[in-house]
């Protein structure tokens, strides 16, 4: 019996417990939409369970139960939670300002390299048209959308990034603006990545540390 327990043991030891964040971006009764560990959103039904280990418990239009780890979790929309596991591995990344307080970062839209300008005021990444065609992207088959810049109205298109990353942070399913007006040719690093991170300012740092 000794022996039974100790390899039970051990057995438990080799399968450990599933790390899961999990943030909610969409709810519907009986489904939710959900962006787990980073992955693209996927719509999960109740009873469903993910290979994460996230079961979704029950969904309406407010909030939604899940089964994460063994715990009952209700996470509301636009919320989020995660296992301590993950908070503890969270990734980081910290960039200096510039002689003018700006923060310009090298970073990857798609796997190609992009150098962005971080900028709060920014609703999504944005790319210029010539950047965005550098890496492949048909921007004219995104949605057309009027946006206002510093340089007046414009015309965009929203499209949907497969990945951006800076610092070796990277996220998945980002939603992007790409526009083709002469005189904005930066790309900028905008809140639809930028939101999804816990921003921290000390000094002339800035400090991104990724939620999900």
């Amino acid at each position: 019996m000794r022996f039974s327990h100790c390899m039970a043991a051990a057995l438990l030891a080799a399968f450990p417990a599933f790390a899961a964040e999990v943030n909610v971006i969409g709810l519907f009764p009986g489904k939710a939409v959900v962006v787990i560990n980073g992955t693209p959103p996927r719509t999960l039904s109740v009873g469903q369970k993910t290979p994460e280990g996230v079961t979704l418990l029950s969904a309406d239009s407010k909030a939604a139960t899940f089964d994460v780890d063994g715990k009952r979790e209700v996470i509301g929309l636009g919320q989020a939670i995660e296992t301590p596991s993950i908070s503890g591995s969270r990734q980081s990344v910290t960039f200096a300002s510039d002689a003018s307080g700006h923060f310009s970062v090298d970073g990857q839209v798609n796997g190609g390299t992009v150098r962005f300008l971080v900028d709060t005021g920014a609703t999504f990444v944005t790319l210029p048209g010539a950047e965005a065609l550098r890496l492949g992207i048909d921007f004219k088959r995104g949605q057309p959308a009027v946006s206002q810049t510093a340089n007046g109205r414009v015309l965009v298109y929203r499209v949907r990034l497969d990945s951006v990353s800076v610092g070796g942070m990277i996220l998945n399913g980002v939603d992007a603006a790409v526009h083709d007006s002469p005189g904005l040719d930066v790309a900028l690093l905008g809140m639809s990545f930028l939101n999804r991170t816990e921003m921290r300012r000390e000094g002339g740092n800035l400090t991104l540390t990724k939620r999900y």
